[in-house]
């Protein structure tokens, strides 16, 4: 599926009704085992984080440097003007003073000018018993409120265990967990911070978390893709 075969307003719908959505398969198969064949190499990356070093779960993950890889630049720039029509309607729901852009250059220009400058797309590796805990994708104060997550690996063949999961910690309330299948090349957009839903007294804010939960046998492999760089 290329970025423009996208059902915008059913991915919108979907956003407002759950915080996460299904974008379809984005990534073939060559792709996906070009960037899962290249995490055990060092040019491509700026950064390598063992999550157990930092409390961050088990497993590993390593931050893309400028320029990025073909597929994820061009689908960073591709997916970007979708998600920023659902974020401003978003921001206006939340009675944000913030707007986005239409071009993700245009966003990124606002980033790199308020000194986040380091480049936020992800590989991920994890292996039997590695797992990711919930957390948020923030990185300085300029945030775009939407980030995708493409599965590189075949959770049919390659791995068991280890599913996608978001939380909404909802005012009041006890906090919902969703569980996402994915599919080998499938991408998924969901909230990095809050979205707003709609309450009897009109709309308020939930909080949202994503991680991993523990890989029971093989190797997981996914690429993220956030749209703000880092300070």
């Amino acid at each position: 599926m290329d970025a423009v075969d996208i059902d915008w307003a059913a991915v919108a719908t979907a956003l407002d009704d759950h915080g996460f959505a299904s974008l379809g398969r984005l990534l073939d198969a060559e792709a996906r085992a070009a960037l899962a064949g290249a995490f055990g190499e060092e040019a491509p990356y700026r950064s390598h984080v063992h999550m157990a070093r930092h409390g961050f779960g088990r497993g590993e993950y390593k931050y893309f440097r400028y320029p990025l890889p073909g597929p994820i630049a061009g689908l960073r720039t591709a997916l970007y003007p979708g998600c920023a029509a659902i974020a401003n309607r978003w921001a206006e729901r939340m009675r944000q003073d913030v707007r986005y852009p239409a071009a993700h250059a245009d966003f990124l220009a606002t980033c790199h000018a308020a000194g986040q400058i380091r480049p936020t797309p992800l590989i991920l590796s994890y292996r039997e018993g590695d797992y990711n805990c919930l957390h948020q994708d923030l990185y300085g104060g300029i945030v775009f409120p939407l980030q995708i997550v493409i599965l590189l690996s075949d959770p049919e063949k390659d791995f068991d265990g280890g599913e996608f999961v978001l939380t909404e910690q909802r005012p009041r309330m006890q906090s919902r967990a969703h569980v996402v299948p994915l599919r080998a090349g499938e991408a998924v957009v969901f909230a990095v911070n809050e979205r707003p839903v709609s309450g009897t007294r009109g709309d308020y804010r939930v909080k949202m978390r994503h991680g991993v939960s523990p890989l029971r046998r093989g190797a997981r492999f996914a690429t993220g893709i956030i749209f703000h760089d880092a300070a």
